[in-house]
């Protein structure tokens, strides 16, 4: 018999043995987010949720809230602190325990709450611009936006930025204004060796996971006097005196003893916390030096609590900031272009004659250039130089 026939081979093709193994894939990067709560041993916890079980103690003013409120003023050095639920609830109740009507400046250069607390007590936002370098309201912008009905300010500590606290309480002495901070990112901050909580009527805090201190979910306002806590108390309690009393129209705004608990146990390791985000800003500062076009926010020193890492992308930086949004995000790392789009630019405050870009020329300017980039403690030196080195490479 003739031999069997074999196709002859190239010198390029291989016996056909099978579909080729598919080529090794890299390892992905771990997915990277603007920021992630800081949690302590888990172990640690479970005491004081036992204690919790054994007492069926679960609000209301339990042990823990007491303890926490307590240590809180302590660790903040202010006089007086009342727990809420969340910051959104102290930012309405502490509208309501000055008895605010009218109209309220505030800044289009924030996280919604600050306006919404506005609306839902039926006050009327005027936006007025912010400073460029601070981001936080313009004194002079405060000043010039004042009328007749104008009864309070509502600035914020953006990223924990002090504002230009002396000025604003020059002018509202001078109109005869009451002044709420929302402080929602400026938990430990200070200024000239205190805290920045001691100014203002009222000053606001959030204790929601994103913060440097967190609840789970919480928040708390600040005040300087015992009637003024006994009122917040009353307001955020339905307005309950005593069993058979009602004195105002109050809302469920109390923080649970869970959250309470939770948040005696995160005191204990803030300081630290507060270390290790110190030593990542820092980082981010020396590394971004060599990057043109990215402008960091300003450096308060160890008087800061970097709950944020604000860069600016200016014109010279070689893409547009949502080029470098999108690059990140492709890469693995979700920054946030916070704040963006400005308050303003929502339909509920569009309308408002205050809120027109002529208006708010800085702002809109601010909104278009920022870029937060991650930051929290668990966030180590590797992971920072891969975010720095993908800006760098634009």
């Amino acid at each position: 018999m003739p031999p069997e026939h074999k196709p002859q081979q190239t010198l390029n093709q291989q016996p056909d043995n099978g579909p080729a193994p598919a080529p090794a894939l890299a390892p992905t990067p771990p997915l990277i987010r603007v920021t992630q709560p800081h949690l302590p041993p888990l172990d640690e916890f479970i005491p004081y949720l036992e204690q919790i079980w054994e007492s069926k103690f679960l609000t209301n003013g339990g042990q823990f809230h007491q303890q926490l409120e307590a240590a809180l003023c302590e660790y903040l050095g202010v006089a007086h602190i009342s727990l809420f639920a969340n910051g959104t609830l102290a930012l309405m109740t502490a509208l309501q325990a000055l008895g605010i009507e009218g109209e309220v400046i505030t800044t289009p250069y924030s996280f919604v709450a600050t306006s919404h607390a506005l609306l839902w007590n039926g006050l009327q936002p005027v936006f007025a611009d912010i400073d460029p370098v601070t981001f936080n309201l313009d004194p002079a912008r405060i000043e010039a936006a004042i009328t007749p009905r104008t009864t309070a300010i509502m600035p914020v500590h953006c990223y924990g930025i002090p504002c230009d606290v002396r000025a604003i309480e020059r002018i509202a002495r001078r109109h005869g204004l009451k002044v709420i901070y929302d402080a929602a990112h400026a938990f430990g901050v200070r200024q000239d060796g205190a805290s920045i909580l001691r100014h203002g009527d009222l000053s606001v805090l959030s204790f929601h996971a994103t913060k440097v201190f967190n609840t789970f979910e919480g928040g708390a306002i600040i005040c300087h006097d015992a009637a003024t806590k006994r009122h917040i108390d009353l307001l955020k309690n339905f307005g309950i005196q005593d069993e058979q009393t009602v004195v105002a129209a109050g809302i469920n705004g109390k923080m649970n003893e869970v959250s309470a608990a939770f948040g005696l146990l995160q005191l204990r390791g803030i300081d630290a916390a507060l270390a290790q985000r110190r030593q990542i800003a820092a980082h981010y500062r020396r590394l971004l030096a060599a990057v043109p076009g990215i402008d960091p926010m300003p450096d308060m020193g160890d008087d800061a609590n970097n709950s944020y890492f604000a860069v600016l992308v200016r014109d010279t930086y070689p893409i547009s900031r949502d080029a470098l949004h999108q690059k990140l995000h492709d890469a693995g790392i979700h920054a946030r272009r916070y704040f963006y789009p400005l308050i303003t630019h929502f339909p509920m405050y569009s309308a408002i004659p205050s809120a027109a870009p002529a208006n708010l020329p800085h702002a809109n300017v601010i909104a278009n250039q920022v870029i937060c980039l991650p930051i929290y403690p668990a966030l180590d030196a590797q992971d920072v130089e891969r975010i720095v080195g993908l800006l760098a490479a634009s």
